[in-house]
């Protein structure tokens, strides 16, 4: 559909190619009425670092004794290496996670030694076998599903959750940030540790041995009895993703890597191919949406973007290539996945259902795992009963 002819919120740039979306009398969208929720839930500023400084002191008096305080996984992008720097100016001893799957760039690579090195924090990196790596994302792409890199946002996930349980720590601390990555349909981006083990066997032909995932009962008593809990700083803290890039070049000699998840080189090529081609999903609605309505950009500014290509044609060909390469795809076999029809989370097997049904159970029981409810609770009920 040609941004053109399409219906846009007045607000935002959000879409009819985005799920669920629906408009007021005023143009503006559901999605738009959530962010600006999220933000009054979240609000920064003084309240905000009132808020931060209350987890400082809860951090470091969790970390008294042990040679760290806090967990930090890091990807060599802009929000989790600067997160990092955030972390020891406020005093923190964070251990930086990196999960090698084989795919990241060097650029990405020395980004996260430069940080490290020359902040003095210690740097554990897991690497997991490539030819699970290959089974597995493979599989995702046979399965047709959209967000067919969700087997990596697990195995990050899983990693820190076990070197906490390792360490003894009880506070990891992610980059995610709402108002600069915007707020993800389910529907794009949603998956489970069951669906992986289950789209890995129909799909796949290895068992996966190093390949690490959690499933929700684990996060469950990983929360609940050992008290380990998911904090997001950039929720509280005044946070803009240019000054940062700015900052960490100047003082870091850090080196952006081209774009929103391009650290990755798969990523890159599920948000800059695979996504748009096979689905019609232009990711940058929903980070250029936020941005708007958190002031980093002007709505003319996203309109202007969304009119230009999210990739340059011949890199993405050569990306494209190399994943094909890499994953031990054929160009015949790719050809038959990329026709094949699409797929939602919701047409295999996965614990969303079990969740769902006891929604209010679900919500205070996850309270024990992060410092927020989660977002797909919160944006499934809002989409659910508020157009």
């Amino acid at each position: 559909m040609d941004i053109r002819e399409n219906k846009i919120c007045s607000k935002g740039v959000w879409d009819l190619t985005v799920p669920d979306i629906d408009f007021n009398p005023e143009g503006i969208s559901n999605y738009a009425r959530f962010q600006e929720r999220m933000m009054s839930m979240y609000p920064r500023g003084k309240k905000g670092e009132e808020e931060w400084n209350g987890w400082i002191g809860r951090i470091r008096k969790g970390g008294r004794g042990k040679p760290y305080d806090c967990i930090i996984g890091v990807s060599g992008g802009t929000d989790s290496s600067y997160l990092l720097y955030l972390a020891k100016s406020y005093g923190l001893r964070p251990l930086a996670v990196y999960l090698d799957n084989g795919w990241g760039t060097d650029v990405s690579v020395k980004n996260i030694k430069k940080m490290t090195s020359k902040l003095g924090i210690d740097l554990e990196t897991y690497v997991i076998d490539y030819e699970e790596v290959k089974c597995v994302l493979r599989s995702f792409m046979r399965a047709s599903l959209p967000w067919v890199d969700y087997p990596t946002d697990l195995a990050i996930k899983a990693i820190l959750y076990r070197i906490a349980v390792r360490e003894k720590l009880k506070f990891i601390l992610t980059g995610e940030d709402f108002r600069t990555e915007g707020i993800q349909p389910m529907s794009w981006t949603n998956g489970d540790a069951r669906q992986l083990r289950y789209i890995t066997k129909r799909f796949g032909n290895i068992s996966l041995k190093s390949f690490p995932y959690i499933n929700p009962f684990h996060q469950l008593f990983n929360g609940i009895f050992l008290n380990i809990q998911v904090i997001r700083p950039y929720y509280f803290l005044d946070y803009q993703k240019k000054q940062a890039q700015q900052y960490l070049s100047e003082h870091f000699e850090w080196e952006y890597y081209g774009g929103h998840h391009h650290e990755n080189l798969f990523t890159r090529f599920v948000v800059s191919y695979w996504l748009p081609r096979k689905f019609n999903i232009d990711k940058r609605i929903i980070t250029l949406s936020a941005q708007v309505l958190s002031g980093e950009i002007t709505r003319e500014h996203a309109l202007e973007t969304l009119h230009t290509p999210p990739y340059d044609p011949a890199e993405i060909e050569r990306d494209k290539d190399l994943v094909i390469k890499k994953l031990d795809i054929d160009q015949a076999e790719f050809g038959e996945i990329m026709k094949r029809p699409n797929k939602l989370y919701t047409d295999y097997p996965s614990y969303f259902p079990i969740f769902r049904i006891f929604g209010r159970l679900s919500t205070f029981l996850f309270r024990y795992i992060f410092s927020f409810r989660p977002m797909s609770f919160e944006i499934s009920d809002f989409i659910k009963h508020k157009k």
